[in-house]
């Protein structure tokens, strides 16, 4: 079920306004592409708290001025969601960075120059994924599996 900044998960509502608004709009957006209300909402939260982490002022500035979202909201549906919603997750060192990455997806979701911090996010997504994390050492070979599916 679609929210907006009236109607919204009980969960959303200790959060600061602009990260509320901001998880109402990818909560929306994740529905659209097929996620469910229990998966979208955590997953939403998540990400809206990065954002509100990552963004400068201005960046913030500009999304409060925005309109607010709506529950009749259109969304560009991606045709890979059903196939990455599920999939596992992978941390692997590339490009003198620390990568995670769902598997099967073209680009990385996250980089960081520590591998913790990678490692933080990786089993943040997995987790709201319920999907399986594995981690490789910078050498390429593999050091952890992480199950999360029965979580």
């Amino acid at each position: 079920m679609p929210w907006n900044v009236n109607d919204y998960p009980v969960s959303m509502k200790n959060l600061d306004p602009l990260v509320r608004k901001k998880a109402i709009s990818i909560a929306n957006a994740l529905l659209a592409d097929g996620y469910t209300d229990d998966r979208a909402i955590p997953i939403a939260t998540s990400q809206a708290e990065k954002w509100f982490e990552d963004a400068t002022a201005d960046e913030k500035k500009a999304f409060q001025q925005e309109k607010n979202p709506q529950k009749n909201d259109k969304h560009e549906v991606n045709k890979n969601a059903k196939k990455l919603m599920d999939a596992d997750v992978t941390i692997r060192y590339q490009d003198d960075q620390w990568e995670v990455r769902t598997k099967g997806a073209e680009r990385a979701s996250d980089q960081f120059d520590k591998k913790e911090d990678a490692v933080t996010r990786g089993k943040e997504i997995a987790q709201n994924k319920q999907s399986v994390l594995t981690i490789y050492k910078q050498d390429g070979t593999k050091q952890q599996e992480i199950d999360y599916r029965d979580n």
